[in-house]
């Protein structure tokens, strides 16, 4: 005979059968009987809570774990102010198209929807709606499997994303027969082989590749959500063409493969303005694309532009196109690949390729020198070049912060899918630590670390003990410049040096670091960081390098201009 579970039960019941490994949070009372299932059947299934320090953490987690394993993450928190301390932590995931599961507890359902003066009370329907492709309250225990169900199936499909389910307490409390529902596997009841677009369409694409004389390819993030950078790379070499990831989706294709090219360097902007046919996967082509506008693009009424992604609504989004095909990307490229085939013979690379990495090369010719330099304080480029050195090829890098990822571009490249972490769309900051700690128990038998600027370590230190208490074994490199950097380097440039709240005293964060028992050393000299990265993967606990670099040298990156200019187009400038 079956017996009665609570609500919570049911959810945790839910979530084993979807696989999930890790729930990321901070416990709370309505949450108790969540947590309690966790410990007795969830935990015996290999499913874990990571108790966090702040719920924003919490969900930077999920969101790292689902763009390591493609799977969706999930995280809770309580009603209230746990909620809301969500919000930070979900925005990323929603502007990067991350699969995410949020949980929130809710008060009793007779409390809320409208509220009527109780404590903690919180509209999380209305607040976590414009950051999530969906959500819902879950009103009664009997709907708990058919929401959760519902929830999965939105985040994983289309252009992915986080979904947020409300949990009055009452419903997580309340106990009834288990047999008066039925929990199913994700086979039962959604799509687990995502849709190839529509074959006439692909046919159409493989003969405007194969007719072009300068084919290029622009892959986004929804190649790496669909695990497709192997057809990517295939259609590449097969077609003799250069590739130019989105800057948030590099690593797709190695970055010292012959055929691709840096994205944004003169090089990329060249062979983007001069090739006849663009094939996009997986992009909307935001501003850090120029939103596909010449000159950084071809003129759209000259280049023709082949889309593909798995949102119909991503199409056309910022570009006009010329032939739409609406599919995942891994399942529609490896059919046009195919098409391909049959139609023609493998190419060479492009001769044109050649002019393009010439110019990328003289580009990178003044970073490269600046990255031997040793002044001190250290230069962000010499340390940006030492850390890229040391790791292997497919250690996982996590960035954090303004100026600091800036840097990084020029020297530190990407040659493994998923191994590069960055709140791209978003610019949030606060994501570097969190991320590594996700990314960590997502890989554990890779090297994770973490560059991160001082600022955006601040705003999620506390984290460094949910790390120690994991034992997860990182290594995070800061870029102490004691400033927010990229805003007094912006201020620099446009209020003439008259600088205001971008300033901070100087702390020692190895120090801070070895409080939460890991490793801690500062850095000061350029020829101390090698050995130092060795002492800190040496350490048996998750190491911090406190590295002191040139604050003036770190204001102002060479495209910080360039930056300005998107973020601020249409303003007027400040008056002197």
């Amino acid at each position: 005979m079956a017996g009665k579970i609570s609500g919570g039960e049911l959810l945790v019941r839910c979530l084993l059968e979807e696989g999930v490994r890790y729930i990321f949070g901070v416990p709370g009372a309505q949450l108790l009987t969540i947590l309690d299932a966790v410990k007795r059947i969830g935990e015996p299934r290999g499913l874990k809570f990571v108790t966090c320090r702040h719920e924003q953490a919490a969900a930077h987690m999920a969101d790292s774990w689902a763009r390591v394993t493609g799977e969706p993450g999930v995280c809770m928190g309580t009603v209230g102010p746990g909620g809301a301390n969500l919000v930070p932590g979900v925005y990323p995931a929603w502007a990067d198209g991350v699969p995410m599961i949020v949980l929130t507890a809710q008060n009793q359902t007779w409390r809320s929807y409208p509220d009527h003066g109780s404590m903690q009370a919180l509209d999380q329907y209305h607040l976590f709606k414009p950051i999530t492709k969906w959500n819902a309250v879950v009103s009664h225990w009997e709907r708990i499997p058919e929401l959760i169900q519902h929830a999965f199936r939105v985040a994983t499909s289309g252009r992915p994303g986080p979904v947020h389910l409300d949990l009055p307490s009452d419903v997580l409390y309340e106990r009834k027969d288990e047999g008066a529902v039925r929990v199913y596997p994700p086979y039962r009841y959604r799509a687990t082989k995502p849709p190839v677009g529509d074959p006439e369409l692909v046919e159409k694409a493989a003969d405007m590749l194969i007719k072009s004389e300068m084919p290029l390819i622009h892959p986004g993030g929804g190649v790496l959500r669909a695990g497709a950078w192997r057809e990517v790379v295939e259609i590449a070499e097969y077609l003799g063409a250069p590739v130019v990831t989105t800057l948030g989706a590099r690593g797709i294709v190695p970055e010292d493969h012959p055929l691709c090219l840096l994205p944004a360097e003169p090089g990329a902007i060249m062979a983007q303005n001069e090739a006849d046919v663009v094939l996009v996967v997986g992009s909307r082509m935001g501003d850090v694309d120029f939103w596909g506008k010449a000159p950084v693009w071809g003129d759209p009424d000259r280049q023709k532009t082949i889309q593909v992604d798995a949102d119909p609504t991503m199409i056309g989004y910022n570009r006009p196109v010329d032939l739409a095909i609406v599919g995942d990307a891994k399942s529609t490229l490896a059919a046009l690949l195919e098409a391909i085939k049959k139609r023609t013979e493998k190419r060479k690379p492009h001769p044109k390729i050649a002019d393009y990495k010439k110019a990328q090369d003289e580009w990178m010719a003044g970073f490269l020198k600046q990255a031997e330099s040793s002044e001190k304080p250290i230069h962000p480029l010499r340390l940006m070049k030492e850390v890229r050195a040391f790791y292997p090829r497919d250690a996982i890098a996590c960035l954090d912060g303004g100026n600091t990822p800036v840097w990084a571009y020029y020297v530190h490249h990407v040659y493994e899918p998923r191994g590069f972490l960055w709140a791209a769309d978003s610019g949030h900051l606060g994501v570097g630590l969190p991320y590594a700690i996700g990314a960590k128990l997502a890989a554990p038998d890779k090297q994770v670390y973490l560059i991160t600027g001082d600022g955006a370590l601040g705003t999620n230190i506390q984290e460094l003990e949910t790390a120690s208490r994991l034992g997860v074994k990182i290594t995070l490199i800061v870029v102490n410049d004691r400033a927010w950097g990229m805003i007094k380097g912006a201020q620099k440039v446009s209020c003439k040096g008259r600088y205001i709240g971008v300033d901070f005293s100087d702390i020692r964060y190895d120090k801070v670091a070895q409080g939460m028992n890991w490793y801690g050393e500062r850095v000061e000299e350029p020829e101390d960081i090698a050995p130092a990265l060795e002492r800190a993967e040496a350490a048996e606990e998750p190491a911090l390098l406190d590295v002191v670099v040139s604050q003036e040298a770190h204001l102002t990156p060479p495209d910080l201009l360039t930056l300005a200019m998107v973020w601020l187009e249409g303003c007027t400038p400040i008056e002197e």
